[in-house]
């Protein structure tokens, strides 16, 4: 279940962002296998250790840490007695002199009193072997002053190659009508003459190459054979000094294989920490302390993959005598997201990570379990409320007082009246294991049921009724709305749908309800003018309630008529029939304002200007919109929506 959630909750694209910030392959690996701990001492001791690097990183800047490829696979083979060539023996050089680099990094970091400086006083410097190899080998190459004798052969092998080259270079010159080139060609490590092919009999010799027209034949002359088997002897002599000199440091590296892997468990322990500061640094995160007394507390809290920029911030408070909190509100309002943030920060809390947060304290758990996704599989054959079931189960199976449980869209998927039930049974269950949990919702009941039970707490994201759009902020303490039909009428669903959802969500009769929408909503009313005219209390039977009778003067303005304003004679156009307060939509210079009935006169009637059934949406929409809601007659248009003007206000 851990590792489900682990990745539901995207803990593993943590620890890739861990993997690319080490040097190290060990080092990555085990960064992979980060979880977090279950002791609280440790939990306190790997965050220091992270505070600690990001210190450092802070005020003295990346440590210079080796990539050291290889390293111990090539140790091992130093240890059994084999023989290193040039280009690996370098690399021990090099991991070395990183490792020297590395331990007066550390020395300086000593200043800010840290802890973990003191690694760098187990770091070996081994300054013998790293100027042993730095005296025999420079550029993956032996160096003639590696040993005596070595330089002797080489000295040899240099007048040998010159006296053969000299001998045909004096041939070439002596017969140049022999020869299809002026100079002393090379195959197969011989020197050679480029005999044209009519006088290759001309010249006592081997034939070592032809060239591809067969025109040229490569001959190395019976002249200089004799030095070139001299050549060979001292190629064999120089081959086998090399090799005893590459026993020799191979050895050198094996005697030393024990300080070597001491530097590599340090170098590694030490890539491990400064990954996790460097996460830090990344983040602009910050420590977090721990607790056992099941308290979480979250202040500014970020998704860690969320731009910091767009992002808002998350606050959240759970513990003491409130284990479960229901979170309700919009869909696409960032429920879900406020679940993933909640658990992804507590999962790096208790592996020792810095989280993007103003402050944080969270709790340990046993186990961090979480429902979220709708988990469909046809191989499985498992609808999205199969899934939910099947994965609560197990959860409430596995759970005791030190877990955390987060659950998506608690009860969906199923009949609503049965999945509320249900929603409401695994509530309580939860209860009665005593862990910390967070649902969400959109079931009233179930809201009912938060505001009513010990333990339980509502909160909801915020939504703003001006702009029809969610805020993406969590109020703790109070229940929230779907807002469906505001969502629904932001994107363009037809008016007429509109209308049938209203008259089955809100016009029948014994319909309990949270959210009463007053029928103006399909007339374009604004927001603010809804919320000041409840007219039911939440969560009460109730019945279709009479309109209010509205003043008949009022109703002689028809949509479309051209009206005077008074007192400042303004001419408008009706947009909006008069409301219950007599008060009368109107369009003023593409300012839409709602004015007392009493101040406004007829100048032309709509009739007498539009013919009948004309569009107002010409006059009183956008083109953009006029456009996306044409589109959307056609059929679902993604990420097509139409933004109503939200100026509209009343003219006192």
């Amino acid at each position: 279940m851990l590792e489900k959630s682990i990745i539901t909750l995207e803990f593993n694209k943590i620890l890739e962002m861990l993997c690319n910030n080490a040097v190290s392959e060990n080092a990555k690996a085990k960064l992979k296998e980060l979880r977090p701990y279950l002791s609280e001492w440790e939990v306190n001791a790997k965050m220091m250790e992270t505070t600690e690097a990001r210190k450092i990183l802070d005020h003295i800047g990346t440590p210079p840490l080796p990539t050291m490829k290889d390293i111990e696979m090539l140790l091992e083979l130093a240890e059994k007695g084999s023989m290193l060539v040039p280009e690996q023996l370098t690399q021990f050089e090099l991991f070395i002199n990183s490792c020297k680099r590395m331990k007066g990094f550390m020395k300086r970091a000593e200043s800010l009193n840290v802890g973990i400086a003191g690694y760098g006083g187990s770091i070996q410097e081994l300054n013998e072997l790293s100027n042993e190899i730095d005296a025999t080998i420079r550029n993956n190459q032996i160096l003639d002053t590696a040993s005596k004798e070595l330089k002797d052969i080489r000295r040899k092998i240099d007048q040998i190659s010159t006296d053969i080259k000299t001998k045909l270079e004096n041939q070439l010159r002596s017969k140049k009508e022999w020869f299809a080139d002026s100079y002393v060609a090379s195959r197969n490590g011989h020197y050679v003459l480029p005999v044209k092919r009519e006088y290759k009999n001309m010249v006592s010799g081997s034939v070592l190459d032809i060239s591809s027209s067969g025109s040229t034949y490569f001959i190395e002359p019976t002249a200089v054979s004799k030095l070139r088997d001299e050549l060979s002897l001292m190629e064999i002599e120089e081959d086998n000094e090399e090799r005893r000199i590459l026993y020799t440091l191979s050895s050198m590296i094996g005697e030393h294989s024990a300080a070597i892997r001491m530097n590599i468990e340090i170098m590694e322990s030490l890539d491990f920490i400064f990954a996790k500061g460097k996460l830090s640094l990344d983040m602009k995160a910050i420590p977090a302390s721990i607790n056992t007394s099941r308290y979480i507390n979250i202040v500014n809290g970020r998704h860690p993959f969320l731009d910091p920029s767009e992002v808002v911030p998350l606050n959240f408070t759970i513990g003491g005598n409130i284990t479960g909190v229901v979170i309700t509100g919009p869909n696409t309002g960032g429920k879900t997201v406020a679940l993933k943030t909640v658990g992804l920060l507590q999962l790096m809390v208790q592996s020792g990570l810095h989280v993007p947060c103003e402050g944080a304290e969270l709790c340990m758990n046993n186990a961090v379990l979480c429902d979220i996704g709708d988990g469909q599989s046809i191989s499985e054959n498992l609808s999205t409320f199969s899934s939910h079931i099947t994965n609560i189960i197990h959860i409430l199976s596995c759970i005791d007082r030190d877990s955390l449980v987060l659950l998506d869209e608690l009860g969906s998927g199923t009949d609503p009246a049965e999945g509320m039930g249900i929603a409401i049974a695994i509530l309580e269950e939860l209860i009665s294991k005593g862990c910390n949990f967070i649902a969400t919702t959109h079931y009233p009941e179930v809201k009912e049921y938060a505001a009513k039970t010990e333990g339980l707490q509502n909160a909801r994201m915020a939504f703003d009724r001006e702009s029809l759009k969610p805020l993406y902020r969590l109020e703790i303490g109070e229940a929230g709305e779907s807002c469906a039909l505001y969502i629904a009428k932001r994107l363009g669903l037809p008016k007429r749908m509109l209308e049938r959802a209203y008259q089955e969500a809100y016009c029948k009769e014994a319909h309990i309800s949270h959210q009463r929408m007053d029928k103006s909503f399909l007339e374009g009313a604004s927001e603010t003018e809804l919320e000041k005219k409840p007219d039911v209390t939440p969560g009460r039977i109730i019945k279709q309630s009479q309109p209010k009778p509205v003043n008949s003067r009022s109703q002689r303005f028809n949509i479309g008529d051209s009206v005077l304003v008074y007192p400042q004679k303004k001419i408008g156009i009706v947009f909006s029939l008069a409301n219950e307060k007599g008060e009368v939509g109107v369009q003023i210079q593409k300012r839409k304002v709602f004015i007392n009935h009493k101040r406004l006169q007829l100048k032309v009637p709509a009739t007498e200007m539009y013919p009948e059934n004309y569009d107002f949406s010409i006059v009183f929409d956008s083109v953009a919109n006029r456009k996306a809601r044409r589109k959307m007659e056609k059929g679902h248009q993604e990420k097509l929506s139409i933004v109503y003007d939200n100026e509209k206000e009343i003219m006192q």
